[in-house]
C-alpha cells in the first residue's frame, strides 16, 4: 500500500462514485475492508476525507449488503490485533487497551458521525449488519 496505496484508493472511489452494480460495489468495499486491515493502509485511509465519506454514506444505504461491507471497513479501520499486541508488549498495559493509533482514528471517526450510524445500525432488522454493528461498537467501548 505504501507504493501505490493512493492510485488504488483511486480506482476505488471511481468504482464507488460510477454506477455500477450493487455486486461490484459491494465487492468494492470488501476489497476496501481488507485494505483497511493494514496498518500502512489505515494512514492512508484515515487521511483520506473523501474515502471516509464514501464508506459513511454506503453505511447509510439502503441496501443491508452494502451497509455490511461499509461496516466491515469501520471494524478494521478501529481495530487491529496488531494495536493490541504492540501495547501489551510495550510497557504490559491490560489487553484490550488501544494504541495511539487506533485510539486517533476511532476520536476522528467518532467526530465524522461514524459512531451515530453505529448506533443505529444495531436496532437493523437484518441479523448479520446488527452483529458487526454491535461488534463495531464494542470495539470502540473495549
Amino acid at each position: 500500500m505504501s507504493s501505490h496505496g493512493k492510485q488504488i484508493l483511486q480506482a476505488v472511489t471511481l468504482i464507488l462514485e460510477a454506477e455500477h452494480s450493487v455486486e461490484v460495489k459491494e465487492q468494492t468495499l470488501c476489497i476496501l475492508a481488507n485494505i483497511a486491515d493494514g496498518n500502512t493502509a489505515k494512514e492512508i485511509l484515515m487521511t483520506n476525507d473523501d474515502m471516509l465519506q464514501k464508506i459513511k454514506y454506503y453505511m447509510g444505504h439502503s441496501n443491508v449488503k452494502l451497509q455490511l461491507a461499509a461496516t466491515f471497513c469501520v471494524s478494521n479501520l478501529i481495530w487491529n490485533e496488531e494495536d493490541v499486541q504492540a501495547v501489551v508488549s510495550s510497557d504490559c498495559s491490560p489487553k484490550g487497551q488501544h494504541s495511539s493509533g487506533s485510539q486517533e482514528r476511532q476520536d476522528k471517526l467518532r467526530e465524522m458521525g461514524f459512531v451515530d450510524i453505529l448506533h443505529k445500525l444495531t436496532q437493523a432488522s437484518d441479523p448479520n449488519l446488527c452483529d458487526r454493528a454491535k461488534t463495531a461498537m464494542q470495539q470502540y467501548l473495549a
